[in-house]
C-alpha cells in the first residue's frame, strides 16, 4: 500500500492538489456560484472519508482539506493549462510509486470531483445539465488523468 510517507513534501502536494486543480477547471470553465462548487469538493472528499479503508493512499489524501496550488496566473487559460499540468504532474507520481489498483482509485476520485463540480451548479438551476464549456473542462480533465 502506498502512503504519504512514500512521497516527498513537494510530491506530496501536488497529489494533494490535483483533485481540487480538477474542480477549480470546471468551476471557472462557465460563470456563476463559487458555494455551490466548493461545497461539492467539500462533499466528495466527505463521501471519500466515509469509504475509510479501501485505499490508504485516497485515504490520507481526504483526510487533508482540498488544497489549491499556492501559484496562480493571470488568465483563466493559464490557469487552466496550470492545473491540468497538476493533475499530469500527480498522475505520474502515483503511477511511479502506487499499485495499478490506488492509480485507478486516483484517477476516479479527481473525475469524480470535477464531475461533481459541474452537476452542482445545475442541483438547483433550470435546466440540470452541464453546459458545454464545463463537459469540455471534464474532457480536459479526463484525459489529463489518463495521460
Amino acid at each position: 500500500m502506498t502512503a504519504r510517507a512514500d512521497f516527498t513534501e513537494e510530491e506530496w502536494d501536488t497529489v494533494l492538489e490535483a483533485p481540487t486543480s480538477a474542480g477549480m477547471i470546471v468551476a471557472t470553465a462557465q460563470r456563476g456560484g463559487s458555494f455551490r462548487e466548493a461545497f461539492a469538493m467539500a462533499k466528495v472528499y466527505a463521501e471519500a472519508r466515509q469509504q475509510h479503508g479501501e485505499s490508504e493512499l485516497l485515504d490520507e489524501i481526504v483526510a487533508h482539506r482540498p488544497e489549491m496550488a499556492r501559484a496562480r496566473s493571470g488568465s483563466p487559460e493559464q490557469f487552466r493549462e496550470q492545473g491540468l499540468e497538476r493533475i499530469r504532474a500527480a498522475i505520474a507520481l502515483i503511477q511511479a510509486k502506487a499499485s495499478e489498483g490506488e492509480l485507478g482509485d486516483y484517477r476516479l476520485f479527481v473525475t469524480t470531483v470535477a464531475k461533481r463540480v459541474a452537476e452542482a451548479k445545475h442541483e438547483r438551476g433550470a435546466e440540470g445539465s452541464v453546459t458545454d464549456a464545463e463537459s469540455t473542462a471534464i474532457a480536459d480533465v479526463e484525459s489529463a488523468v489518463s495521460a
